[in-house]
């Protein structure tokens, strides 16, 4: 399922909440409270780690990687 997530936010090697890479979250990093919940947006693109532009609707979010596109909380509902 992780593989069918669009780039900004599929399967990468940087936490799409807190732009830290993965391997260095055994280093004392963890995934906020409110992500964990699935009440915050992602801020960081999985796949280059960069913070992305995003824009919290009341229906929900887009997120904007400069380098690898949109992602939208309606696709992602699609993809359920």
């Amino acid at each position: 399922m992780v593989q069918d997530l669009p780039t900004p936010i599929g399967a990468g090697i940087y936490n799409i909440y807190t732009g830290v890479k993965h391997r260095d979250e055994l280093a004392g990093a963890s995934m906020p409270t409110v992500a964990q919940l699935g009440l915050e947006p992602p801020r960081f693109c999985a796949e280059c780690g960069r913070r992305m532009v995003v824009q919290v609707r009341p229906d929900g979010w887009r997120a904007k990687c400069s380098r690898h596109g949109q992602v939208d909380s309606v696709d992602m509902e699609a993809k359920r």
